[in-house]
């Protein structure tokens, strides 16, 4: 049937799979890895659930892997179900802490997966261990012990400043002390009443000179620096009044409710976008690889956005040497013309270098991944699935449906990040830019960009 051959309905197809693949994964996309992935679940009992709210994350070593899934009570406790990513390994001594998040009381869970040398803790087990170390409550307790401490010491004070327990404690001997010393500074001054007197005279000859400084009425006589310092705390004053009675932006911040309310939104605000940059996994990645027929290598630079558990956004730059396929053919003529039959023809393609940009969504389902957008300047759709805990990668992608791009790979990751990849580009030859290809490449995290900052020399 040569309808289904036809590129307009290979582009009818390419649009319904594409739009129907990106309707499906837009409706969705949620961070609870029970919904469409794999995950494990766990319960543990709580005195006070207070400042903890369903649906808000579970974090492990600050990283969410999960959510709370149920908050009820049992037995006179609150009793929270959790649901975790099935890549925490929780075995039975895993335990889980609360931690605070601000002054407010907000809470979260942070999970401690345990030993991992302990057996593996059962789906929707119990656990035991719990750390409370967030709340108002912990902090009222210990401002109770440091009033009782406050309490202790005023009891020593009073003990070591009485009349009977001078020398119970160190300040009351410190007390004695300085009785001592006072005694001792009246008897000195009565056996040198003389010497006091030079010295009072000495004193009045210092406050004659001051004196002096004071009736000086040059620029840089005392009077006019005090001048000048009384100006300057009356336009202190001024500013302040202005400010107490609104005037100007700094005075509406303060006395205005409504400036002061959107001063407020915008920093919740720009502490909202902080986090959710902070959320974001970022990774980039540098490829190569040697295309076999055409004798050049095909260059790759991405970056991988990920800003849930399963699904990511990549950006892609491609330079490839068979961008541009041309095709020369030469009839054969001359004395072997007859050999080859009349009409017969060679062939010889030209292959030209281009700039190609990718931009794909994907979307994780346990170890498949689908993705679809556009693939070197035409739109696409692709597979990656998983081996080997995630070793082995299959990938199989498809693209510019008019002379329709068929290509395969098999990606092995060697070690962290560096890896090694191969298979055929253009495999059913409709670009005529069919090849068998070999490469390497690098694919960097966020954190590895870190840990490459810091151990720099510079």
């Amino acid at each position: 049937m040569n309808w289904l051959r036809a590129a307009e309905f290979k582009v009818g197809l390419m649009v319904i799979v594409v739009g129907s693949l990106i309707a499906v994964m837009s409706m969705q996309v949620s961070d609870d890895p029970s919904y469409l992935g794999r995950s494990k679940k766990a319960w543990f009992l709580l005195p006070n659930a207070g400042g903890l709210v369903k649906n808000s994350a579970v974090r492990s070593a600050g990283i969410p892997v999960g959510v709370i899934k149920d908050i009820r009570l049992q037995d006179g406790m609150a009793r929270i179900d959790i649901t975790i990513k099935s890549e925490v390994p929780l075995t039975t001594s895993a335990s889980v802490e609360i931690k605070a998040q601000g002054i407010l009381g907000d809470k979260h869970i942070e999970v401690y997966p345990g030993s991992p040398t302990d057996p593996p803790l059962e789906d929707n087990a119990q656990i035991l261990s719990i750390k409370d170390g967030a709340g108002m409550e912990n902090l009222m307790a210990q401002v109770s012990d440091v009033a009782s401490s406050l309490k202790e010491v005023a009891k020593n004070l009073k003990e070591a400043t009485s009349e009977d327990g001078t020398r119970a404690h160190v300040l009351g001997r410190i007390v004695k002390n300085i009785e001592t010393l006072t005694g001792d500074l009246a008897q000195m001054t009565t056996e040198n009443k003389d010497k006091i007197g030079d010295i009072v005279d000495d004193i009045h000859g210092i406050t004659a000179n001051l004196q002096e400084v004071m009736n000086d009425k040059s620029d840089s006589g005392l009077k006019e620096t005090w001048k000048k310092l009384s100006n300057t705390v009356k336009n202190l004053d001024d500013i302040t009044t202005r400010i107490n009675k609104g005037e100007g932006a700094l005075g509406k911040l303060i006395s205005d409710e409504q400036t002061s309310e959107n001063l407020t939104s915008a920093i919740d605000g720009l502490g909202g976008m902080l986090d959710s940059a902070n959320r974001i996994q970022t990774a980039f990645e540098f490829r190569g690889e040697y295309l076999n027929e055409v004798g050049a290598t095909k260059s790759y630079i991405g970056v991988q956005i990920q800003p849930g558990l399963d699904r990511y956004y990549y950006i892609g730059v491609v330079d490839d040497p068979a961008g541009v396929v041309e095709t020369t053919k030469t009839e054969v003529t001359g004395p072997g013309a007859g050999d080859v039959g009349p009409g017969s023809y060679t062939e010889k393609k030209t292959y030209s270098n281009k700039i190609k940009f990718t931009v794909l969504f994907a979307k994780n389902f346990w170890d498949l991944t689908l993705k679809g957008g556009l693939i070197e300047n035409n739109g696409g759709f692709g597979i990656d699935y998983y081996f080997f805990r995630r070793k082995l990668k299959f990938t199989a992608e498809a693209f510019q449906f008019s002379e329709t791009n068929v290509r395969s790979s098999l990606t092995y990751n060697l070690y962290r990040g560096i890896f090694i990849t191969g298979g055929i580009n253009d495999a059913f030859d409709q670009q005529g830019a069919r090849s068998s290809y070999l490469g390497a490449g690098l694919f960097l995290t966020n954190d590895d960009l870190k840990l490459l900052l810091t151990k720099a020399p510079f």
